[in-house]
């Protein structure tokens, strides 16, 4: 018998709760590949900004930075021209950061979309098998009340297996969606991470900057 066999003759005898497990880890799975080329593609497209801006962060130049947000839709340089319109509207730092930090904001909600579906669905699959045993239980034990008493050990110990084959198909869905949204969560971070760090190298640039005119000055 097959690897394929054994898989589906345990889908087979897993009970109508084995289905909407199945559907859990199918909708868990399309999430989790599209957050991940999400963000996948988000951490390239900020990777190739942070090169073509990093002499400009380190420097402060915002001009060059306004220039490459004009024909770049990463998410860093949203938040660094949310900055530097600030910057000609009020000169405290403060008020910069307050500005980037919004968007900042703004992108978190884009990022994090969808990902929290993930934990629920494994927690919903982990309560589906536990359910789906239950329900199988009290039918193998209603079913063995009227059986015939040389039957009952060989039909009670048949429709257990079945029972329990929901649990561990239940927890076989929901171990991997933690996994998956764990991973997500770990990759969201990092991109907003690369965020702030742009953000705060620009605010200390242009501090730099300001300090250096003013001693000058």
């Amino acid at each position: 018998m097959s690897f394929t066999d054994h898989i589906i003759a345990f889908l087979q005898n897993g009970g109508p709760f084995i289905y909407p497990i199945a559907l859990v880890l199918v909708v868990g799975l399309a999430i989790t590949i599209e957050r991940w080329l999400y963000l996948s593609s988000a951490h390239r497209t900020n990777q190739k900004a942070f090169s073509l801006i990093k002499e400009a962060l380190k420097n402060g130049d915002v001009a060059t930075i306004s220039q490459h947000a004009q024909n770049n839709k990463a998410p860093v340089f949203d938040v660094l021209q949310s900055g530097i319109v600030r910057i000609s509207q009020a000169n405290r730092r403060e008020d910069v950061e307050y500005a980037m930090e919004e968007t900042i904001m703004e992108y978190m909600l884009r990022l994090e979309k969808r990902t929290p579906f993930i934990a629920t669905l494994a927690n919903i699959a982990t309560l589906l098998g536990l359910l789906g045993t239950i329900m199988g239980l009290i039918a193998a034990f209603s079913a063995v009340a009227s059986a015939d008493p040389a039957e009952k050990a060989n039909l009670l110990s048949s429709s257990i297996s079945v029972a329990m084959n929901t649990t561990a198909f239940g927890l076989i869905t929901a171990i991997p969606l933690i996994l998956f949204h764990s991973t997500l969560q770990t990759k969201t971070a990092a991109v907003v991470d690369s965020i702030e760090m742009a953000g705060i190298k620009l605010l200390n640039s242009l501090s730099f900057t300001k300090q250096a005119d003013s001693d000058r000055g």
